[in-house]
């Protein structure tokens, strides 16, 4: 009876022990992650550098194609055009001079996808922008576009485009034209479903041959296990099929190709990328536009994908201690979360200590 009286104590012990470790990690990862600074209301697009200032003359337009689909096939999963892909593409176009106009295969007001914590400044801005919000709210029915009146048309991403975006007739004749024309195509994340079905004038797929990227299997599973039964297709494996060369990068960092007019992104964070390269096949420079906070944590998470945890933390001590440019933190701390999704209990490992790593690297005196 004593012997099993002192295992049932040790027991309790361990669980105790493991409950108070457990927290105590809890509160020091929170510790990690800054408090968010972005004034939502305020966040204007005149007080936006990039925007306000060294204005570029008008150079032609562009057209911004969302998805209308608010539903993901049988379930009562929402879905929409995902706001941070159109709002970065958008401001990048408008930035460098193109007047940019939003359709959507239904027209009027599409579903929208709004994810706070993926937000920055520019996200925010767009809902502030009046201008912004009609377009966004008043959108072309995709028949009613007068192709001819626009320099290159721009597919974002959102889960809704795997369903209304393959399949449209108006998109396919749109995508040829502007193909066979030499006219700039570009697609993010899922935007590329709007490519898979378009076949040339001379009988082949457009796809075929090309250099693509678009939202891959593994991202896609990952966060929808039973993917495969929801959708009409996985993206990738129909571009595959489609007889592309499927450019997949790492999972949801930056990947773009660019094969001559077409450029396609693997998904939302290479959204700035993609516009500026859009942009280039233009036949302009993009404008200087300081990178944000995302896009330097992007650059982190490639390092240590690339060449390991040094290499990682050499780059936060580039970018936050000699440079002086903030770096996401979140954000790394997000792809520590899905290498434990993943069963990677050591690289969560790692992703954490960069994290730490980071915040110690920041002026004490500052949150960036």
């Amino acid at each position: 009876m004593f012997k099993k009286y002192r295992i049932l104590k040790w027991v309790a012990i361990v669980f105790v022990s493991l409950i108070v470790v457990i927290v105590s990690f809890g509160f020091w990862f929170k510790s990690l992650i800054p408090p968010r600074d972005i004034n939502v209301k305020s966040t204007l697009v005149q007080e936006l550098s990039y925007l306000s200032e060294d204005i570029v003359p008008t150079r032609g337009k562009i057209l911004a194609v969302v998805t209308s689909t608010d539903v993901m096939g049988n379930t009562d999963k929402s879905t929409g055009y995902e706001l941070s892909e159109l709002a970065r593409a958008y401001y990048t176009f408008e930035a460098n001079g193109f007047e940019v106009d939003i359709a959507s295969p239904k027209g009027g007001n599409p579903p929208v996808v709004i994810d706070d914590e993926d937000m920055g400044v520019y996200d925010f801005a767009f809902l502030n922008d009046s201008i912004a919000q009609y377009k966004a709210s008043h959108t072309i029915k995709i028949e009613d576009v007068i192709a001819e009146d626009y320099k290159a048309i721009f597919f974002a991403g959102g889960k809704g485009a795997m369903f209304d975006f393959p399949n449209n007739k108006t998109i396919q004749t749109i995508v040829k034209n502007y193909y066979q024309n030499n006219k700039v195509i570009g697609a993010v994340c899922h935007g590329p479903a709007a490519l898979v079905n378009v076949i040339l004038d001379n009988g082949r797929p457009l796809l075929a041959n090309k250099k693509v990227s678009g939202f891959t299997n593994k991202e896609e599973l990952l966060l929808i296990a039973d993917a495969k039964s929801i959708f009409p297709f996985l993206l990738q494996d129909k571009i595959v099929e489609q007889g592309a060369n499927f450019n997949e990068g790492a999972m949801y960092l930056e990947k773009i190709s660019h094969d001559k007019n077409l450029i396609t992104g693997q998904n939302p964070w290479s959204t700035w990328k993609l516009a500026e390269h859009m942009v280039k096949q233009l036949g302009y420079t993009p404008k200087y536009r300081e990178r944000t906070d995302e896009e330097n944590a992007v650059q982190v998470l490639s390092a240590y994908k690339t060449n390991g945890k040094q290499k990682a933390k050499q780059m936060i001590e580039t970018l936050l201690v000699k440079e002086k440019k903030p770096v996401n933190r979140v954000l790394i701390a997000k792809h520590g979360i899905i290498a434990a999704m993943k069963g990677e209990v050591g690289q969560f490992f790692n992703m954490i200590g960069l994290v730490s790593f980071a915040k110690n690297c920041e002026p004490k005196n500052k949150e960036i």
